[in-house]
């Protein structure tokens, strides 16, 4: 390589700006109107996209409140994490205690004295939302509720769940027990990522157990083909709360709802919410994991570049119609040198669009580049320092 190569590959600063000319097909020159969100009748809600995190629309998302039973969607994440872990199994059986019999609420059925598989009492929390079922899971689990409960705050901390703190694992009222409209969304993400073999039991509409038949209380598995979860909620000092997500095509998004007048109130005010995300905004892969951004140069190493890319999926959610207006600037060290190994850090990556930045995420080395033998270093030092020195 000549050093007027080396001093143009090295010293364009790897700023590869570009525009995303897979999504730029479908593009147009004009502007993209969207209209403001809907007013929503509750004390506070999010729409949020999964995949990419982004938020459509929000009022009051971080205030904290009373979530009821939105609490099970905890309760049932840490079930699922204990089975995913391989430390419980649904066949599991569970005694059910005193305490777990006469927990007052929404109830499964079941009866002191019995024993319960874990799959009937994860599925009585999440479609029945028995309190009894709730609190014999967390007797399971971790021998107390109130060991549970510390597994769930901790659980919470580790989500990102930064204005959220349980006291029990039903969402009975408790004075210091509250979450928030953003902080369910993002539990709800979670269930929905984390562990998909388990997600079909949200959109589940009936469950029978004990000779009783219990309807799942969200109405949109019934009024909407696209919603498959996740969550209602109802005290009478937190109101009627609902966490629901739904996938249209191959867009996801969760809207969360807290503090509605009644349960016909939470559901309408979700499907508006879905309603205009769908409508308005579309989710985007831009680039795939291992999916090679730039081959970089590489000094002192057996070969001469590095493939540089991202380990994850990256998504953005957009207008639609706005898929022209993305553009994507990669920023690489000015001087990279061997030894690299798989994953070390060379720089970042920037997707924009009309000024805001989408994404902001480091780049990765998608491959090994050992150090090369003596002669190669030498030679690579005195290329690099004309290079150096010109510039």
């Amino acid at each position: 390589m000549t050093l007027t190569m080396a001093f143009k590959n090295l010293f364009q600063t790897v700023l590869l700006t570009f525009t995303l000319l897979v999504l730029a097909a479908q593009a147009s020159a004009q502007s993209v109107l969207i209209p403001a969100p809907p007013q929503i009748a509750g004390s506070s809600w999010v729409l949020m996209d999964p995949l990419s995190g982004r938020v459509i629309m929000e009022n009051n998302s971080h205030e904290r409140l009373p979530p009821a039973s939105l609490t099970k969607m905890m309760t049932a994440y840490i079930v699922e994490r204990e089975l995913g872990e391989g430390r419980i199994s649904m066949s599991d059986m569970v005694p059910i205690s005193v305490k777990a019999w006469r927990t007052e609420g929404s109830r499964t059925f079941v009866r002191e004295g019995t024993s319960v598989p874990v799959e009937t009492l994860l599925k009585g929390v999440i479609i029945q939302s028995g309190n009894d079922a709730s609190v014999a899971l967390a007797e399971f689990i971790a021998g107390s509720e109130g060991a549970f409960v510390d597994i769930m705050n901790q659980q919470a901390s580790l989500l990102g769940m930064e204005n959220t703190h349980f006291e029990n694992a039903t969402g009975l009222p408790s004075g210091n027990h509250y979450s928030t409209a953003y902080d369910l969304a993002l539990l709800a993400r979670a269930i929905i990522q984390d562990y998909p073999e388990n997600y079909p039991l949200y959109a589940q509409k009936h469950f029978t157990y004990n000779n009783i038949r219990q309807p799942n209380r969200n109405s949109l598995l019934w009024r909407d083909d696209s919603v498959d979860g996740l969550k209602t909620g109802h005290t009478e000092e937190a109101g009627y709360c609902l966490v629901a997500s739904a996938k249209r095509d191959e867009t996801r998004l969760i809207a969360s709802v807290m503090g509605a007048s009644s349960s016909q109130a939470r559901a309408q005010e979700v499907q508006k919410m879905l309603n205009y995300g769908f409508r308005y905004y579309e989710t985007e892969r831009l680039f795939r994991a291992g999916q090679e951004l730039v081959a970089s140069r590489v000094w002192g190493g057996e070969a001469n570049e590095v493939s540089v890319g991202m380990p994850d999926d990256v998504y953005v959610t957009i207008p639609r119609g706005a898929r022209n207006k993305l553009e994507s600037v990669v920023d690489l060290d000015s001087v990279i040198k061997a030894p690299i190994k798989v994953g070390t850090e060379l720089g970042r990556v920037r997707v924009v669009m009309e000024g805001e930045t989408l994404v902001d995420q480091p780049v990765l080395a998608l491959t090994d580049v050992p150090e090369g033998g003596l002669f190669k270093r030498l030679w690579d030092a005195v290329k690099l320092f004309f290079v150096q020195l010109f510039n």
